[in-house]
């Protein structure tokens, strides 16, 4: 676990060179109350594997970096007491717990979870009610905010230069900036066997695809490259689809899990109400991990297949 909090410190080191300390801070808090919900619910022992800490990492990497600490600190919270402390703890949670943290922080708190501070300014500025009290308005500066390039794509026809998208250059959340960082994160940890290569490549190939066609279909859908370096796509496909937890154990299953989010993150991004879509693609194909597991699951040898009714 703690080989993966390593692969996300350059990842956390491009926030705070766009972003500033509200990144850090953001970031901290997350964390802070994942490990605080952790120690509450789980097992001592538990603290001590970095599951807590990535969790916590992950969400505050979903955040902008203007949202105040204690609702980043509550979604921590949150996300490890409603997915993983309620079905029993680690390795037995359904969904990813980062993403039930982001699910209710964006259902609470839909305003400050789609307000994206622009990129650079100096490092001590503060981009937005970095610490105003809980249910209170901070006086800090109002901070300069900018679109994301799937917002300025979706509601604006407009489109944002690859070389911004590759290195981090836009607002959005910390983990969507640098998706050429979060890319070399990911060589890494497949490379060392600490994720399974198959999920992000079935995501990434899937929404190529799916956007190479729609384009040629119609160019006003956006190109398969703005699509697979614009929103949080980089970072839910390397860090959070490739949970062990809550991703198929069989490697036709990983295939076909990861060409679900694919297509789902293409259809929402398209046809949906908000802009980005890989949080819910990542959930709704977490639910249906156990059908594809029991689906992939190869037969025994010497055994013949189960038929309708129980006969074998």
């Amino acid at each position: 676990m703690w080989n993966v909090v390593g692969s996300l410190v350059p990842v956390v080191l491009a926030a705070a060179w766009y972003f500033g300390v509200s990144a850090l801070l953001v970031i901290a808090a997350a964390v802070a109350g994942c490990v605080a919900a952790e120690r509450a619910f789980g097992k001592a022992s538990t603290l001590r594997d970095g599951s807590a800490a990535i969790t916590g990492l992950l969400l505050g990497l979903c955040l902008p970096a203007g949202m105040p600490m204690w609702m980043a600190a509550l979604g921590g919270f949150v996300g490890i007491a409603l997915g993983k402390s309620i079905f029993g703890g680690l390795g037995q949670n359904v969904f990813n717990p980062a993403l039930i943290g982001r699910a209710f922080l964006q259902a609470a708190f839909p305003v400050p979870i789609t307000t994206w501070p622009a990129v650079g300014g100096s490092f001590w500025t503060l981009r937005g009610d970095t610490f105003a009290l809980p249910f209170m308005r901070a006086n800090a500066p109002d901070a300069l905010t900018a679109a994301t390039p799937l917002g300025l794509w979706k509601f604006e026809g407009k489109g944002t230069a690859f070389i911004d998208l590759l290195i981090g250059n836009t607002g959005g959340s910390l983990g969507e900036t640098a998706a050429i960082v979060i890319a070399l994160g990911g060589a890494y940890l497949a490379w060392r066997g600490y994720l399974n290569w198959r999920v992000p490549a079935a995501i990434l190939v899937s929404v190529a695809l799916f956007a190479t066609v729609l384009h040629g279909v119609n160019p006003r859908y956006p190109t398969a490259i703005f699509m697979l370096f614009s929103g949080g796509l980089m970072l839910g496909a390397v860090y959070m689809a490739t949970d062990m937890v809550t991703s198929p154990v069989t490697n036709q299953g990983r295939w076909i899990f990861g060409a679900g989010i694919g297509v789902l993150v293409v259809v929402i991004r398209v046809w949906g109400g908000l802009p980005e879509g890989v949080m819910y693609a990542i959930l709704l194909m977490n639910a249906f991990v156990p059908f594809i597991n029991k689906a992939t699951q190869p037969r025994v040898f010497g055994t013949k297949p189960r038929l309708a009714g129980g006969a074998t």
